[in-house]
């Protein structure tokens, strides 16, 4: 008779197969854009779901839907989201897990030749998606599986996703599950954002344009006949500086003690229009902007205050003449890391890396927000992370593939939640939350009454989020000790609202 194992010692005699099953998902070529292989991973996925007891199904995006929301090039690549289902006997709340299995497009020379290899060196894996963010699903996954091996259920029920888009715009990936598929979660965790001793409560967003700068093609022997574009394009990126300097000047103090500032990132595409040569005065130019949006910001205004600042510099440089076009935009969350649920998580984190945890803010933006902000619920984000994500030589640590697995488990078999929504004798006043502008009917827009509109209301209200909350939690950033005692508090009170 074979001897019972707990499921951490399950992950960690079994690292094969986490390295197995993560090669596997890195072999197909996820791509996005234009999204291609959706229907070969999410086959794959629905077969892992199935051998693990969840109830499990392929929603493909309504062919409509793609025509509206896609370019033509992009429609002929179908869109698939997989959701899996565990109930629990005796379970009165329920956890999410969620992913995305798309990956940003490759370039450059690879060390292990094929970007999606899933070589191994030196403790690592290598290729495409291993970092962002196959290797949270194949962590995910040999939780799960350790977890059948030792026999042990999950307190909660529990739903897992696995989504598309993400590294556009989530539209058809989660934003699409959250309203169509039959979810119904009390917590939910996306699994990046944070990583190692980080749990990632709130992230920034961004608004993404594309400026259009329009001159007048003429012979490049005869350019006093044209409007050259591309000149004018340089002027108008010159004339930008001031405002991206003053918009540095602006900051947000995380949890952890962290100083964000709003960025603006220029050309990440540039280009000339239709009929460029060399021997051709440039008739069109364009450039886009990534203005990373502070979850402490209003997200409208953020962008109000962009397009003015655009048509304030092409004033400044004679003869130029663009238009703006949004590309897509996705929203920050933030949430004070007071609700028992986020205790757990750092608890589940600090038993198994053996480190004090701390809460963070991540830069770029992910799928958290549509739980948060949408669904409302106590949301964490964690992962195994990597180095070099969208980036050539992308790669997982083993190591932290099987802590995260490690994590997941743990967490699965300590919480089964409780009815508390935030402890406010530790962080008073810390449950307040400013509303988000929602895409869609009937989403609210920012409330007035938290510091006024427009772009310095906006860092009002982030004063407002300091005081006096934002000095507990910069408090639990900084004193290892307090962290642990909250930990201990908050365990207890699930162990309360648990037997409750």
């Amino acid at each position: 008779m074979a001897e019972p194992v707990t499921p951490a010692e399950f992950i960690d005699r079994h690292p094969a197969e986490l390295i197995r099953r993560l090669r596997q998902l890195v072999g197909i070529s996820t791509v996005n854009p234009p999204g291609e292989n959706y229907a070969a991973i999410t086959a794959a996925l629905v077969v892992e779901l199935e051998s693990l007891g969840m109830k499990t199904r392929r929603y493909a995006v309504p062919a409509a839907l793609l025509r509206r929301s896609l370019p033509p090039e992009h429609r002929r690549f179908p869109r698939f989201n997989v959701l899996g289902l565990l109930p629990v006997r005796g379970a009165k709340k329920t956890i999410h897990f969620n992913a995305h299995y798309d990956v940003v497009p490759v370039s450059g020379r690879w060390k292990h030749g094929s970007p999606f290899s899933g070589a191994i060196d030196g403790g690592w894996i290598y290729g495409r998606g291993t970092s962002d963010m196959k290797g949270s699903i194949a962590s995910l996954l040999t939780a799960l599986r350790a977890l059948r091996a030792a026999g042990v259920t999950p307190r909660m029920n529990l739903e897992v996703s696995f989504t598309a888009d993400e590294e556009t715009d989530s539209a058809l990936g989660t934003g699409w599950l959250v309203q169509h598929a039959p979810i119904r979660p009390d917590f939910a965790v996306v699994m990046e954002g944070g990583e190692r001793n980080q749990v990632c409560c709130g992230h920034n967003g961004v608004v993404w344009l594309e400026v259009t700068v329009h001159g007048r093609a003429a012979h490049g022997s005869r350019p006093e006949l044209g409007v050259n574009a591309f000149e004018k394009m340089a002027a108008l990126v010159l004339a930008l500086e001031g405002g991206k300097k003053k918009l540095a000047r602006r900051t947000w103090v995380t949890p952890e003690g962290k100083t964000m500032r709003p960025t603006i990132n220029l050309g990440g595409v540039f280009g000339s229009g239709e009929g460029a040569k060399i021997n051709t005065v440039p008739g069109q130019a364009s450039f886009t902007i990534d203005r990373r949006v502070l979850a402490v910001e209003d997200h409208a205004a953020a962008e109000r205050e962009l397009r003015s600042a655009l048509a304030a510099a092409a004033r400044t440089v004679p003869g130029c003449r663009i238009s703006v076009r949004k590309i897509s935009e996705n929203f920050a969350c933030f949430t004070p890391p007071t609700h028992p649920f986020f205790s757990a998580v750092a608890a589940s984190v600090a038993r198994v890396r053996r480190e004090p945890t701390v809460f963070n803010v991540s830069t770029g933006f992910n799928d958290m927000h549509f739980f948060a902000s949408e669904l409302k619920i106590p949301t964490a984000g964690y992962g195994p992370g990597g180095r070099k994500e969208h980036a050539v030589d992308e790669s997982a640590k083993v190591k932290e593939l099987l802590a995260s697995a490690k994590i997941y488990a743990d967490l699965l078999t300590s919480f089964a939640g409780c009815a508390a929504k935030h402890l406010p004798w530790i962080f008073p006043g810390a449950a307040r939350r400013n509303q988000r502008r929602r895409r869609g009917n009937g989403r609210k827009k920012a409330q007035k009454s938290e510091g006024g509109q427009g772009p310095q209301g906006a860092y009002r209200r982030a004063d407002n989020a300091r005081r006096p909350d934002g000095y507990f939690l910069r408090l639990f950033a900084a004193n290892n000790g307090f962290a642990a005692w909250v930990h201990f508090i908050g365990a207890w009170m699930l162990e309360l609202g648990a037997s409750a």
